[in-house]
């Protein structure tokens, strides 16, 4: 048996935007909590110690990462090169340069030799010598449509056409794999790739355009022991036999991924056996706190009162909040923010109620009519910010029907009542 490790989609240096500058180190704190998820992962597996350890892709947000970022990957990565556990870096979407064109930010890890790394840049087997025997590893990277298609193979296509087309050209390409494989080693697909079963997460919509989804049925092959999967940040077990699983993300990329669990995958690799199970993380919590205060008399009181400190935290918080903009100055902003102060980062997202939301004006039974005068009344006993204005209001309205008489003549073909005066027409918009 042979025991590994498969963790993906790390993208270490995102999400800076949740985080602040730590004084001590001029370090963003997302990236310092991305790091420490990293570090707990490579710590279970010298902890162990594991065999090999699989990346799935994507280790930085995009190919080009800041000097002081790839430094952080590569100190924990070199954990692994000095206690001789040999390591496969597949290479993802993130992690190539546009179209696959100029290469990929893991390569130089092959070019600098580190002992017993391998770069997973193309569709190629690898047979890996571990303390526990060898292993068989098939990596397939981040496919771009270019790479199996050119222009004219896809003209006059639709998309469904085009992905089926792309489709068969792997699978005759990955057959070639297969065919190539000793069947006495313990064989592992290691994949960044959108499966067409997976419950799929923002990073469905980050690739659009530039990948295909590939159907399980072409990954899960009785030849694979474990099919390891990066690119789909959600936890998932796609199939039992042979298993297929995607270990979701390291750490929270954004809002979107506030309810997943993050963490990394421990294998049990063997022949027609392979047991597996996932290892949660303890990440850094995201909270919304949404809440509509448009028709609360206290709406500061409200909007505190939401605001528990064991739920905050130390969390990555967005306090969403509906309020009408005639209770704006009743919020008391640096009061919430102080209220915030135990979060690790917080946003407010204030939402304007529209001042026209309100009951609508009393329905009126059938062949009743409803004067100007009595219409605007009842308007106004609906929105509070005008009552102070109603006298006002009633007599410049009485001025304008007064105006109206001299100037209204009925249709005497008319089979409903038509407008009385400029005022009833205007209210009658409004209504």
């Amino acid at each position: 048996m042979i025991k590994l490790i498969h963790l993906s989609d790390i993208h270490l240096g995102s999400g800076f935007s949740h985080g602040r500058i730590n004084p001590d180190t001029g370090v963003n704190t997302r990236l310092e909590d991305f790091v420490q998820s990293l570090a707990c992962c490579l710590d279970r597996a010298l902890a162990e110690p594991v065999d090999l350890v699989l990346f799935g892709g994507d280790a930085f947000p995009d190919a080009v990462p800041p000097p002081y970022v790839q430094e952080a990957f590569a100190k924990q990565f070199r954990r692994l090169a000095d206690a001789g556990i040999p390591a496969v870096l597949l290479v993802g979407n993130h992690d190539q340069h546009s179209q696959g064109v100029g290469g990929a930010s893991l390569c130089i890890y092959r070019t600098l030799g580190v002992p017993g790394f391998v770069v997973g840049d193309r569709l190629e087997t690898h047979r890996i010598l571990t303390a526990h025997g060898f292993v068989q590893v098939i990596t397939l990277p981040w496919l771009n449509r270019s790479t199996l298609l050119t222009r004219p193979d896809a003209e006059g296509l639709s998309m469904g056409e085009v992905n089926q087309l792309l489709n068969d050209r792997l699978r005759v390409a990955l057959e070639g794999e297969i065919r190539r494989l000793d069947p006495s080693l313990p064989t592992v697909l290691l994949a960044h790739t959108m499966v067409d079963t997976a419950c799929y997460g923002a990073e469905r919509f980050l690739a659009v355009g530039k990948g295909f989804t590939v159907p399980l049925s072409l990954l899960a092959r009785p030849c694979f022991d474990y099919v390891a999967l990066g690119h789909v940040h959600r936890h998932q077990v796609l199939c039992q036999d042979p298993p297929v699983v995607y270990p979701g993300s390291l750490d929270r990329v954004d809002f979107s991924e506030e309810r997943e669990d993050k963490g990394y995958v421990l294998v049990y690799l063997a022949k027609q056996s392979t047991q597996f199970e996932f290892c949660p993380l303890p990440v850094r919590p995201f909270r919304t706190i949404e809440l509509d205060v448009s028709q609360s008399k206290d709406p500061q009181a409200a909007l505190m009162r939401s605001l528990a400190p064991d739920l905050i935290q130390d969390a990555v918080v967005r306090l969403i909040y509906q309020v009408r903009p005639n209770q704006l100055d009743e919020i008391d902003t640096l009061a919430v923010q102080a209220a915030l102060s135990p979060a690790h980062s917080y946003t407010l997202y204030p939402e304007l109620v529209s001042q026209l939301s309100r009951p609508r004006l009393p329905e009126l039974g059938i062949g009743s009519h409803l004067s100007p005068l009595d219409a605007l009344k009842a308007y106004v006993a609906n929105r509070t910010d005008l009552q102070e204005l109603e006298p006002d209001l009633l007599a410049a309205a009485q001025e304008l029907l007064t105006e109206g008489e001299t100037i209204w003549v009925p249709d005497p073909e008319a089979t409903s009542p038509t407008t009385e005066s400029p005022l009833e027409d205007a209210q009658l918009r409004l209504l």
